[in-house]
């Protein structure tokens, strides 16, 4: 179950710096490491990645997403069902 995380150096998204960030699962041994995603752009990253993944501030400027352009992306198509032959 996915719950809304307090503010922490992962409540941003590295990828479009929204805020809407949830905590998607936790290591069996506690604070070992945890999967953060974001409910705005859908990217994933665990708070054991590099920073290259996980800060905002050094994310590649290449893959960062503006939230108000994900609108216009183009929907992709879900698979047909299979053929019965």
């Amino acid at each position: 179950m996915s719950q809304t995380t307090p503010a922490s150096p992962h409540s941003m998204c590295p990828r479009c710096r929204s805020t809407t960030v949830v905590v998607h699962a936790t290591s069996p041994v506690a604070h070992v490491w945890t999967v953060y995603g974001c409910t705005t752009c859908f990217y994933a990253w665990r708070s054991t990645e590099p920073e290259e993944n996980t800060n905002p501030d050094r994310y590649p400027t290449v893959f960062k997403l503006a939230p108000a352009d994900l609108a216009h992306f183009a929907v992709v198509p879900t698979i047909p069902p299979l053929r019965r032959t």
